[in-house]
């Protein structure tokens, strides 16, 4: 999907809390000359940086990997008073820390238990993978390149990262080599305003915030989040001791003037301390789908600078960003077999009726657009808003690569990933080391940052599509009258909410006027229903309530779609299903 043109945008001094922008193609040759670094940067970084670090378990930070302009930048606030007593407390890992020995020449370790790469089973590993730009499976099939890693590639001059590295033991910072990309694609991409960021590999944005609340939070803390958030984050903070109190939202997510009510009036003699950390997501939001404009960002970290609150930024769907949804009929589009949707470019996808013929999209070959239109049409995160260093960004590459691959990074300032750093030594370790060889050879050697940038407009046209399908569906087959919604701008779910005064038992007189027996049932009752009559219906939706960051105070019955998994077909068909329900529900013809 080709997104919007952006528009000339002045360039501005590294300290205004707008993006920086540039009129022209993303930069030129040198980091050296260059306030803002960019994709054609990193080959002339890379090769004035000192040799990356190839042994087993080197040690390596961002630090090593960042541009010569980002030491320009002031540093970040420190963070002492917010650490949890556990992690204040928490030591560097004596075995990881010898680690650091092995890089001086000659010397014979007898130290640490890494296993010899002799006795791993593996004398290779090869995937077939898409080249860019050509993505689909198709031509992934047709024209893919099949790369491989052997045992010693590194020994032999194949390689910078082999097996004999990636599936020993390594530090809890995850590789060098991968997070020397990762470390290069935040700033270019994000660009953080203050020069002591660095990254840390994670086994995930689960993991990682888990950890995270665990090195802010004491038990009977309290940390905000939206009213209804990632189910997960409820779940992860409830066996921590922490309670959650969800603030208002509205199409665009978080208020800001909710935010800054709630910590006003905080009353901590009732309520307890009052809350240091802030959990958002801001792009796509689960569950809801609602994206944060660039004002509303401007406008929460305004709030969370008033009231010193550290921000976990969990932002899995920053890149799938999508157009405003125009519908089929605002576009001329006529409807062939049930649904028809526009993709985002311009042609129409048909969408199978329910029991009609399979969907047939109708679709231009996808060709990206130049990476500095790509970004500069992308809703900045906070991270790329914050002066000081108050916020925690969770990246993953579960819903840009594959979930499987556990593997993610979080950027924060230099102390916090520290202590980040400290837990991961004792718990998690590291991410597998075969997945981290595997995103190695596909983004750093065959992909670099241009084709990596292009997949991920590869992967927003899709979603978009997809969200293009479900939307039209849902304006197709739901009754409008009783289920409301917006069509989501980033992101791959859709949020529906179900008019629950209207059903027949929420009614105060019977059918035939007379006075209903005993109380109407709840909101939370009438969600049960719906939800099982869609089960017996043959869709599955997941309930609102399981979102609710104050478990039990439902006042308004929700469902989450989602359109990632199912193809365009079953998300048709699954929608007329879920209307189906609805309408048996509530006793419609």
């Amino acid at each position: 999907m080709a997104p919007p043109a952006a528009l000339p945008v002045e360039a501005r001094g590294l300290t205004d809390t707008s993006p920086i922008t540039l009129p022209g193609p993303i930069l030129a040759t040198s980091s050296h000359t260059h306030a803002v670094f960019g994709v054609p940067d990193v080959q002339p970084h890379r090769e004035c940086c000192p040799p990356l670090p190839r042994g087993v378990a080197a040690f390596a930070s961002s630090e090593m990997f960042k541009s010569p302009a980002n030491k320009a930048k002031p540093k970040a606030r420190r963070w002492d008073a917010r650490l949890s007593r556990e992690s204040a407390a928490r030591k560097k890992s004596s075995l990881k820390g010898a680690a650091a020995y092995l890089k001086i020449p000659g010397i014979i370790s007898l130290g640490g238990g890494l296993p010899s790469p002799e006795y791993f089973p593996f004398e290779s590993v090869s995937v077939r993978v898409p080249v860019a730009p050509a993505f689909t499976e198709d031509e992934t099939g047709h024209t893919g390149a099949t790369l491989s890693t052997g045992r010693y590639d590194v020994r032999q001059g194949a390689s910078v990262y082999d097996l004999s590295i990636a599936m020993n033991y390594g530090q809890a910072t995850g590789a060098a080599q991968l997070l020397r990309f990762v470390t290069e694609h935040t700033e270019i991409v994000h660009a953080p305003r203050y020069a002591d960021w660095e990254c840390c590999l994670t086994t995930g944005s689960t993991s990682a915030l888990e950890m995270a609340m665990r090195m802010f939070l004491e038990p009977g803390d309290w940390i905000l989040t939206e009213e209804y958030t990632f189910s997960s984050a409820l779940e992860t903070a409830g066996p921590l001791g922490a309670r959650v109190c969800g603030v208002g939202m509205d199409g665009e997510g978080l208020l800001p003037k909710e935010l800054d009510r709630v910590l006003s009036d905080w009353d901590a003699e009732k309520r307890g301390r009052k809350p240091v950390l802030l959990y958002t997501v801001p792009t796509g939001q689960n569950p809801t789908g609602a994206t944060q404009s660039l004002a509303r960002r401007k406008a929460v970290m305004e709030v969370c600078e008033r009231h010193d609150l550290l921000v976990i930024e969990d932002d899995p769907y920053f890149f799938l960003q999508m157009e405003e949804y125009v519908s089929p009929e605002e576009r001329g589009l006529g409807e062939v077999n049930g649904t028809t949707s526009a993709t985002t470019n311009g042609t129409a996808a048909t969408n199978g009726h329910r029991g009609g013929q399979h969907p047939a999209t109708l679709s231009p070959k996808f060709k990206p657009t130049s990476v500095h239109a790509f970004l500069s049409a992308l809703t900045p995160s906070l991270l790329s808003l914050d002066p000081h260093g108050r916020v925690l960004r969770l990246d993953s590459f579960s819903k840009i690569i594959a979930p499987g691959s556990r593997t993610g990074w979080i950027t924060a300032p230099a102390q916090l990933i520290e202590r980040f750093v400290r837990h991961s030594e004792v718990s998690t370790q590291n991410p597998s080391g075969l997945s981290q060889v595997v995103l190695f050879k596909l983004l750093d050697e065959e992909w670099g940052h241009e084709g990596f940038l292009q997949w991920l407009m590869f992967i927003r046209a899709e979603y978009s599509r997809r969200r293009d399908v479900i939307v039209a569906a849902a304006e197709r087959h739901l009754p409008r009258h009783l289920c409301i919604w917006n069509p989501v701008r980033a992101g791959m779910f859709f949020w529906i909410r179900i008019d629950w005064r209207r059903h027949p038992l929420a009614a105060t007189l019977g059918p035939g006027g007379e006075p209903r027996c005993g109380p109407p049932p709840s909101a939370l009752e009438i969600e049960e229903r719906i939800f099982h009559t869609a089960i017996a219906n043959g869709v599955l939706c997941s309930r609102g309530s399981w979102f609710r960051a104050q478990k039990g105070s439902d006042s308004e019955v929700f469902l989450r779609l989602t359109f990632a998994a199912a193809s365009e077909e079953q998300i048709v068909e699954g929608v007329g299903r879920l209307a189906d329900a609805v309408r048996r529900e509530f006793e419609l013809d």
